[in-house]
């Protein structure tokens, strides 16, 4: 793994979701290059980048001949190229199911949940929901983050790049109850010297393209 040519192309828009990509990219110490796009001019949307993802979302990464799309994969994916990082517990590590599961609980529980809410849509019955009800969700990440500081114990991986992430934006737009262990957890997080170096990044990104249009 440490032979091969691990540089890859993250395609980005300032201040979405692939900031956290972003983040990751930067704890990870990576080889990265990074593909901006202007997403209020919809250059996401453009037949150029279609023809990579033909979803049009960012974060987008490519390495060699292989691209990777869903946000969850994306983080995935580099923490297990990078591995000295220590981001990803490894096979045969007992943290590595726990590891899946809130990496993959984020992508089928929360969001969905979190959307449903949003849109105020019916709730359906519990037994034909795939994540059962939002309380629910909300319960079962707050006794995961009960024994911190961080989503495995004491030991930081790249699900808390992906959870800090989201959950420092779900609060924000007031999307999720802010109480006091997810604050607590979003506060460790954006301490972070990669998360702050991400930022800035973001915020010269963004200025640059405003200055375009």
């Amino acid at each position: 793994m440490t032979t091969q040519n691990r540089q890859v192309t993250l395609y980005h828009c300032p201040y979405t979701r692939s900031t956290g990509a972003l983040t990751l990219l930067e704890e990870l110490g990576a080889d990265y290059q990074l593909h901006v796009m202007n997403m209020k001019t919809g250059e996401q949307r453009k037949p150029e980048f279609l023809a990579i993802n033909p979803m049009g979302k960012v974060p987008t990464l490519t390495h060699e001949n292989a691209v990777v799309t869903e946000q969850v994969s994306v983080y995935l994916y580099l923490a297990d190229l990078y591995p000295e990082a220590g981001l990803a517990p490894p096979l045969g590590d007992p943290l590595r199911g726990p590891y899946l599961r809130w990496m993959v609980f984020y992508g089928s529980c929360f969001e969905p949940a979190v959307v449903d809410r949003v849109q105020k849509r019916e709730p359906i019955p519990e037994q034909r929901s795939p994540y059962g009800d939002f309380d629910s969700v909300i319960r079962t990440l707050l006794a995961q983050m009960k024994d911190g500081p961080w989503l495995l114990g004491e030991q930081f991986t790249a699900a808390d790049v992906l959870w800090g992430s989201a959950l420092n934006w779900t609060t924000q737009f007031g999307l999720i109850p802010e109480v006091p262990a997810i604050k607590q957890y979003i506060a460790r997080f954006i301490e972070r010297p990669a998360y702050k170096r991400a930022l800035a990044k973001d915020a010269e990104l963004a200025a640059a393209q405003a200055a375009a249009d």
